[in-house]
């Protein structure tokens, strides 16, 4: 299993706030829970430079970890822009020293 970096932001160009309705935003939210209960979302947070998030995720593939982005409400509607969905590799500094 992969790890990958995604960054997902909200599409006010094409949809005000007005669009992001309570009951779709729980929604949202609610989807997320699932697919962190379900170990594909690993960590999560809200984005501090634009409405949205980036999200580590699980995957055996970047296509199984955007199918998996797919299912969310905002997506659906097309009011999720995917800015970037980014491989993790290890980090060699934390690797034993020889």
């Amino acid at each position: 299993m992969a790890q990958f970096l995604a960054l997902l932001k909200r599409d006010y160009d094409r949809f005000g706030e007005a669009a992001f309705t309570p009951e779709l935003m729980e929604a949202e939210a609610q989807r997320a829970r699932q697919l962190y209960t379900d170990g594909v979302n690993r960590m999560m947070w809200s984005r501090g430079d634009h409405p949205g998030a980036i999200v580590v995720m699980e995957g055996e593939s970047i296509e199984a970890v955007r199918a998996n982005i797919e299912t969310l409400p905002l997506r659906k509607t097309e009011m999720l822009v995917v800015e970037a969905i980014i491989p993790l590799a290890p980090y060699r500094g934390f690797g034993p020293r020889t």
